[in-house]
């Protein structure tokens, strides 16, 4: 946190970034939300080995992003939440300032679970996870970058899938843009 400011000043400048959904069985998790709310997948399923989990993104113009992710240890603490269905987990924020957003957040009484790790899902970039009461996680990213990205169908291939070296989510853009994302 920058001297002079309050940990309220310091959070001002958070955006919602996307929603975290904890679930049982990801393709079928993805074939719901693409089926009955019309989401698209926005990345290849990325193995986050630090969370021990298995990450897509989804979007849909004019909702945040989804990211649902299914747990990859059967016995671990994600893997046992999930047995019921569906779960929310987190509501993540974009920082530019994720130490003086971290402190910011412990003075208003949240508490870390993980501390500024890689985010294999974010290519790397730094993310941390809070809880912050009332049963709510919340992720911090740094990037808008997601590992993965799937840029648009090939042509000439009904369905397929292609995969960009272009990570980057403008959240200026809506999905389905010229593009194709």
């Amino acid at each position: 946190m920058a001297p002079g400011s309050s940990a309220h000043e310091v959070l001002e400048g958070l955006e919602l970034d996307h929603i975290g959904i904890l679930v049982r069985d990801l393709d079928s998790a993805v074939s719901t939300f693409r089926t009955l709310f019309g989401y698209r997948q926005a990345t290849v399923p990325v193995v986050n080995t630090r969370q021990k989990v298995r990450v897509v993104f989804l979007e849909r113009e004019g909702s945040l992003p989804l990211k649902l992710f299914e747990a990859v240890e059967p016995g671990s603490a994600l893997a046992r939440a999930a047995r019921s269905g569906g779960v929310l987990h987190h509501l993540a924020y974009y920082t530019a300032d994720l130490d003086g957003t971290i402190d910011s957040l412990v003075a208003l009484g949240a508490r870390v679970l993980s501390p500024p790790q890689p985010g294999e899902a974010f290519d790397d970039h730094p993310i941390a996870f809070l809880y912050v009461g009332s049963g709510m996680n919340v992720e911090l990213v740094t990037t808008r970058e997601w590992r993965g990205r799937i840029r648009a169908a090939v042509p000439g291939q009904a369905g397929a899938l292609a995969r960009s070296d272009e990570s980057s989510w403008d959240p200026g853009r809506k999905a389905g843009g010229s593009d194709g994302i």
